[in-house]
């Protein structure tokens, strides 16, 4: 019989095993996920807000925010948000981290497109020889079986 070839030598049980723990760190990151929140506030202490997974949780004006022009307390609110988002990114990447390893961290590609495309490249060509492999083995047990 013909060997197909690294397809004979897969570990059936060790891949499954390695599903299972990715299932089981992707229900570990949903219910770490509600627990993360970004905190900010304003430098003058006017504005503090908290956004988390589902948006913006809270958003506190101090009375003295009050006496601000309308276009003055939009920017400190908008700046306020954005930094409270940050930390909410932050705060992602580290639980990530945690579960998946700084390594296979899928966030590690935000700040790295050229990197996430590269692996992309690598699992092309890994997919592509793959597939010759796969036809090549078909193709000689065609012609042995005279098809």
């Amino acid at each position: 019989m013909t060997e197909f070839g690294d397809f004979a030598n897969i570990d059936i049980d060790k891949l499954l095993r390695g599903t299972d723990e990715q299932f089981a760190k992707a229900e570990q990151l949903q219910q770490e996920m509600a627990k993360v929140v970004g905190r900010a506030e304003d430098p003058d202490g006017l504005v503090t807000v908290e956004y988390a997974q589902e948006g913006l949780r809270t958003l506190d004006l101090h009375p003295k925010a009050m006496r601000l022009g309308a276009a003055e307390l939009a920017e400190k609110i908008k700046a306020t948000i954005e930094a409270a988002t940050a930390d909410l990114q932050r705060g992602v990447n580290e639980l990530m981290s945690e579960i998946y390893g700084e390594e296979h961290n899928p966030m590690r590609f935000l700040n790295d497109p050229e990197g996430a495309l590269s692996q992309v490249r690598q699992a092309e060509a890994t997919y592509e020889r793959t597939f010759e492999d796969v036809m090549g083995e078909l193709d000689r047990i065609r012609r042995r079986l005279d098809l």
